[in-house]
């Protein structure tokens, strides 16, 4: 699985970047390089370049995996049935690869955030113990289930209550300013930066198409475009936050999130074929859709200027557990790793049988040979390590400064 072996770690990830927007670029750069669950984050082609070569990771059966499942890439959104879930909710990685993949990137960043959250080393791998019995064991059930609102407990369960009293108006109000007669969104408090006229120019002429043939075209009226910063990995390409009239007055308005799809980072590094799709945004959409319990409101693959996005409701990021709050109470971390393990195991059944993936029955066979799966703690340990020596060696390259890194990604581009 190794590949560029003779270039540095810095170079892979200037590569990996190029051509990406330098503004966005410098901040993905910045934060990646400040602390070492940021550089797991963002690095996500790095970590499968590297996995050992394991009979567990690559004789075990394949399955639909998210591709970046880590501590933070799992959370509460509104579904398409209007109703909240708390699921996985990032699948720009998506791809058909053993299903041990999936579960050992989320065992590595339980391990690289635990400093960070306070948690100390043996704690860390108990609640990786805790994790990996879960997984193994809502998979060999053979069953996948969700967590709504009614199925929540412990900190999941925190969350859904804090959610209770959020009103629609209230978040747009916290995303927006009260500009003239209209609102705009705000691009001061480092959720979104100005969009150019030209790039404005360009969403409101797809949105205009995208709904002249809705029911009611009137509800896609944009009011506003910016560019979105959300995310660690997928900063610096094509984003766009789009405030939209929805039915009207601040408490109807909609924020939409139009995001470019490019391959998955680990297109080349599975053992397993890839079907074909029909665009990038494809995959990620009917992937998503597949892996989630329901697919989020507005969830689509489109076509803007030639090029693939993903059309989506926008989510704020409060809809996370507080994993520092967690770290305080050792019980509910054990329950919440527990929760994240059968979510991965979940979503694995549900896109089990499709378009290569293994069948269910395989999986729980699979899943019954417990003393196999535990290699992947061990594994965890290994890619911890690895992460972290290469963020020191990203962290001290960046000393010298950021945008030296940026136009060596832009020269890259151009090249």
């Amino acid at each position: 699985m190794k590949q560029s072996a003779t270039l540095s770690t810095t170079e892979k990830i200037v590569r990996y970047n190029a051509g990406r927007d330098p503004e966005r670029l410098a901040l993905k750069y910045r934060a990646i390089a400040s602390n070492p669950f940021s550089f797991l984050r963002g690095t996500c082609h790095l970590f499968f370049e590297q996995l050992p070569s394991h009979p567990i990771l690559q004789e075990a059966p394949p399955a639909w995996i998210c591709g970046d499942l880590h501590l933070e890439n799992m959370g509460t959104y509104k579904a398409e049935n209007r109703l909240v879930y708390f699921d996985m909710n990032d699948f720009d990685e998506a791809i058909l690869a053993p299903c041990t993949w999936e579960i050992v990137r989320l065992l590595t960043s339980v391990l690289i955030a635990a400093p960070a959250l306070s948690v100390k080393r043996e704690e860390a791998l108990a609640l990786n113990q805790a994790c990996l019995h879960s997984y193994a064991d809502a998979l060999s059930c053979g069953k996948a289930r969700w967590i709504d609102r009614d199925a929540a407990d412990g900190l999941i369960d925190t969350l859904f209550k804090q959610l209770e009293g959020r009103t629609r108006q209230e978040f747009i109000e916290n995303r927006t300013t009260a500009a003239s007669k209209h609102r705009a969104i705000c691009t001061t408090r480092g959720k979104a930066l100005a969009a150019s006229d030209a790039d404005k120019e360009r969403v409101h002429a797809w949105m205009k198409q995208y709904a002249a043939d809705k029911e009611n075209p009137g509800f896609f009226d944009i009011i506003d475009v910016a560019r979105r910063i959300a995310g660690t990995g997928s900063l610096g390409l094509e984003r766009f936050a789009i405030l939209i009239e929805g039915k009207g007055g601040v408490d109807g308005h909609y924020l939409l999130d139009l995001k470019a799809s490019i391959p998955s980072c680990l297109t080349g590094k599975t053992p397993y074929a890839q079907p074909h799709w029909a665009s990038e945004a494809e995959r990620v959409a009917a992937l998503g859709a597949r892996m989630q319990a329901v697919a989020p409101a507005f969830l689509q693959a489109v076509e803007v200027g030639g090029k693939p996005f993903l059309l989506k409701g926008l989510q704020p990021m409060q809809d996370r557990v507080d994993l520092q709050g967690a770290s305080a109470h050792p019980k509910q971390m054990t329950r919440l790793l527990r929760e994240f393990g059968a979510i991965a195991a979940w979503a694995q059944l549900r896109a089990s049988g499709r378009q290569g993936s293994a069948i269910a029955d395989t999986l729980i066979d699979f899943a019954n040979q417990r003393k196999n799966l535990d290699a992947l703690l061990e594994i965890a340990i290994h890619m911890a390590e690895r992460v972290e020596r290469d963020w020191r060696d990203f962290a001290q390259q960046c000393t010298a400064g950021v945008e030296a890194l940026v136009d060596l990604s832009t020269e890259r581009a151009i090249t």
